[in-house]
């Protein structure tokens, strides 16, 4: 029997929601992801061995998956990290560094935080997204220039605002880089939420108000750590589905998606790589 909810009580109402009480962007942290990799380390017995300098999260892993198939994945066993796996991969004549099922906004961050204290100079997001505002019929490819903060890991580093924007250097070299090999994306903003089954018609209709293309759950708070602490980010939004609106829907493409996915990330890798105004 389902216990009903206990009533609202004004007086315990706050001000402020928690998320947003008691921040301070510009005061350091306490806890820093030295310490876990250095604990993790001194636990697991492993040597102090940077990861690729470029890395990619695959948040529906059916890239990790697919490599994995193929014996085209290695895992690297130097990898500190207590929750996941990290495999590294040629991509584009680039040994690159991959994790997947990095999924949501605190788990990705969490994750980011650790692979840019152990070497990473370059992480790349494509995850897959809703439609939000219908240019064509999925699947597609949007590179992410901003992204609506609808989602709680963003305001632990930044004061709110409304979107959380990327760095216009990399949205510009991807966006040419795939128009120069033929590959069709798409610019524009995405819609972070945490609570995916939460997506009323409210609030879709609310962001498709505001020209949002997709919805997804990780790019507002890696856009936000990455401004936070100067470090290269990229989100793509592999635009998959109408949030299960229509039949036949949440099909990817060839090989679950990663045929096209892998032609993305190589193009994409490779002239950021030959970027020297763009990578340090």
């Amino acid at each position: 029997m389902a216990i009903p909810a206990p009533p609202f009580n004004s007086e315990n109402a706050l001000p402020l929601p928690p998320i947003l009480e008691n921040k301070d962007a510009k005061s350091p942290s306490v806890f820093l992801p030295s310490a876990l990799i250095r604990e993790a380390r001194r636990q697991k017995g492993l040597p102090v061995v940077d990861v690729p300098e470029i890395c990619i999260l695959d948040p529906d892993g059916d890239i990790v998956r697919r490599l994995k198939a193929e014996d085209r994945a290695k895992r690297f066993d130097a990898w500190p990290c207590y929750h996941t796996d990290l495999y590294t991969f040629s991509l584009g004549g680039e040994t690159v560094g991959i994790l997947g099922c990095v999924v949501g906004a605190p788990f990705a961050v969490l994750i980011a935080e650790e692979l840019f204290a152990c070497g990473c100079r370059i992480l790349i997001s494509l995850t897959s997204a809703g439609q939000i505002v219908a240019l064509e019929n999925p699947p597609y490819f949007v590179i992410i220039d901003r992204a609506l903060r609808d989602e709680g890991a963003s305001y632990h580093y930044a004061v709110p605002e409304a979107f959380a924007e990327a760095d216009p250097r990399i949205v510009a070299l991807a966006s040419d880089a795939l128009k120069k090999a033929g590959l069709r994306s798409i610019v524009g903003p995405s819609w972070t939420t945490d609570a995916p089954f939460r997506e009323t018609a409210a609030a879709v209709e609310a962001a498709r108000a505001k020209g949002i293309l997709a919805v997804e759950m990780e790019a507002a708070a890696l856009y936000t750590f990455a401004r936070t602490r100067g470090v290269l980010v990229l989100c793509l939004a592999h635009v998959t589905n109408t949030m299960g609106l229509t039949d036949r829907d949440f099909e990817k493409g060839e090989a679950g998606g990663t045929a096209d996915a892998l032609m993305i990330l190589a193009t994409i890798t490779k002239a950021m790589r030959s970027a020297s105004n763009v990578v340090p």
